[in-house]
């Protein structure tokens, strides 16, 4: 199996505890890098069965996504070649089939800030969430008729859309809190999108369309198929799957904070039976 369940390195969060991901029973871990800097770890599951999990406080800085409403396209002759593979179509971003859509409903608008919060706000109002209409085949498009998904068709829609229109865009999956908002349901990983604007990222969140406190990347990359939480080179049946994120306030201390964590339960968040048990 190959495991995207971390924070990326280069996040710069403060963490108190460990983000490891553990293992029961203990199995042996290898950490690479892959091409996009997200940090993957690759284990052998035993035929036992097996429950992954990680538990940390990250400290925030408390303030939501930042809103730079004046933030503009630069012309692509400009862009930094590192950014350019964030203009193509992939797996499921097939922007080359949504051009015409693109342009009829959103190239009005100035390039920049103001077209991809367009893009944004058409996504969220004209898109059903459940669960129920999540499927691993679904690509951008198909969230373009259908107009039902989870939040990483809403995240591949807007990115479509912005690729487009020229807009350097790539997925972001990790956690978010409810602190800056009505609680979104279920506890999950959440997925959203970046854009290249005025020479930064920024973040963009079609699902839920409003700026938030506490975003924590795990991954990203230019669509889900770069950046699935588990990769599994066999058979095997997920039994038990929780996430979990929560704000604590307060001016306690790191060793305070610390105390907290360690009286947590430990509830395992993913957990798998036997392979052996899988006829295939």
């Amino acid at each position: 199996m190959l495991l995207a369940l971390s924070p990326r390195p280069d996040i710069n969060l403060s963490l108190i505890g460990s983000d490891a991901v553990r293992t029961e029973p203990l199995v042996a871990q290898e950490t690479y890098f892959d091409a996009f800097g997200n940090r993957f770890s690759r284990i052998v599951a035993p035929t036992c069965g097996l429950t992954l999990w990680s538990d940390c406080i990250a400290k925030v800085d408390g303030r939501p996504d930042p809103v730079v409403a004046d933030a503009s396209l630069a012309p692509v002759h400009e862009l930094p070649v590192e950014t350019l593979q964030f203009l193509a179509p992939s797996r499921y971003c097939e922007s080359d089939k949504l051009g015409d859509v693109a342009w009829s409903m959103f190239g009005f608008y100035p390039p920049g800030w103001q077209q991809v919060q367009a893009i944004c706000d058409y996504v969220h109002e004209q898109t059903t969430f459940d669960y129920k209409f999540g499927r691993p085949t679904k690509t951008a498009y198909d969230v373009q008729i259908e107009k039902t998904g989870v939040c990483r068709d809403f995240a591949h829609l807007a990115i479509s859309l912005c690729r487009a229109m020229n807009i350097p865009a790539r997925y972001v999956s990790g956690y978010i809190s409810d602190i800056s908002g009505p609680e979104s349901g279920p506890t999950d990983f959440c997925a959203w999108f970046e854009v290249f604007l005025d020479g930064a990222w920024h973040a963009f969140d079609a699902r839920h369309n409003t700026p938030r406190i506490g975003r924590i990347q795990m991954v990203r990359g230019r669509d889900a198929a770069d950046v699935a939480i588990i990769t599994s080179f066999g058979a095997y049946d997920l039994t038990h799957f929780r996430v979990w994120t929560m704000g604590l306030t307060g001016d306690a201390d790191d060793a305070a904070l610390l105390e907290t964590l360690e009286r947590r339960p430990d509830t395992p968040a993913l957990v798998f039976p036997s392979s052996a048990m899988i006829e295939d």
